[in-house]
């Protein structure tokens, strides 16, 4: 009865399109998650129909590329990560890491990941928003698959600019050299799954995922939100 009248006085809306949530719904209503633009990049591995894996072919040897969503410009996956990122719905971050992870989960990805390592915000940017909603991600992954996650193995050394409005050129020059592995020792001979909240170039993963390779990580492997 408590959470009814809470309910009544504070409702909840969705996420993605602002509808008040009724009882049983959290965060994204029903109507959302049946109409989200979902990905089956998951169902095809490492091979060439999974078109994401394709993107980093002859850039950087990642072993698996996944995401859940598909981004499109003004929709509800847009929404979903503004307020994700901007707003402060940190929880909805976790919320989208466990459903996702469950479904790699169910095709037994979680026997291919040692560690999952969020793409890390630069110290000043972090002290802005008070929070890594990438961290957030990776957490809800992390307990839908039983992988530990760490956010304090990568660093950012340079705050860069945002990422917004450069082509692929400028955006990989914007992130070459500003990642560092801080501890390792973590990450040496481990399988890490790198997670980020979309993907757009990959410019960001690409330079993570060279920065941990160097660093003696066996493998890399990729999974984000949303995919451009």
């Amino acid at each position: 009865m408590f959470q009814d009248l809470l309910a009544l006085f504070f409702p909840e809306s969705c996420f993605a399109c602002n509808k008040v949530l009724v009882r049983g719904e959290q965060f994204i209503c029903t109507d959302c998650n049946i109409k989200l633009p979902y990905t089956d990049f998951h169902e095809h591995g490492a091979t060439e129909l999974n078109p994401l894996q394709r993107r980093f072919w002859g850039k950087v040897p990642v072993r698996f590329a996944f995401s859940y969503l598909y981004f499109r410009s003004k929709g509800r996956v847009q929404r979903l990560l503004h307020q994700l990122k901007y707003k402060g719905a940190k929880d909805l971050g976790e919320h989208l890491g466990q459903r996702y992870g469950s479904i790699l989960q169910e095709y037994q990805y979680h026997d291919q990941f040692d560690l999952i390592v969020p793409v890390p915000l630069h110290k000043l940017k972090l002290r802005k928003r008070g929070y890594n909603q990438s961290e957030h991600f990776a957490v809800g992954l992390a307990s839908a698959m039983s992988v530990p996650t760490k956010a304090d193995v990568l660093k950012r050394t340079i705050n860069t600019t945002t990422q917004t409005q450069k082509n692929r050129l400028s955006r990989w020059q914007n992130v070459e050299q500003v990642f560092e592995v801080t501890k390792p020792e973590q990450v040496k001979g481990k399988r890490i799954l790198i997670v980020d909240d979309v993907l757009t170039t990959g410019a960001t993963l690409e330079a993570c995922a060279v920065t941990l390779l160097a660093a003696g990580a066996s493998e890399v492997s990729i999974a984000t939100i949303a995919a451009a």
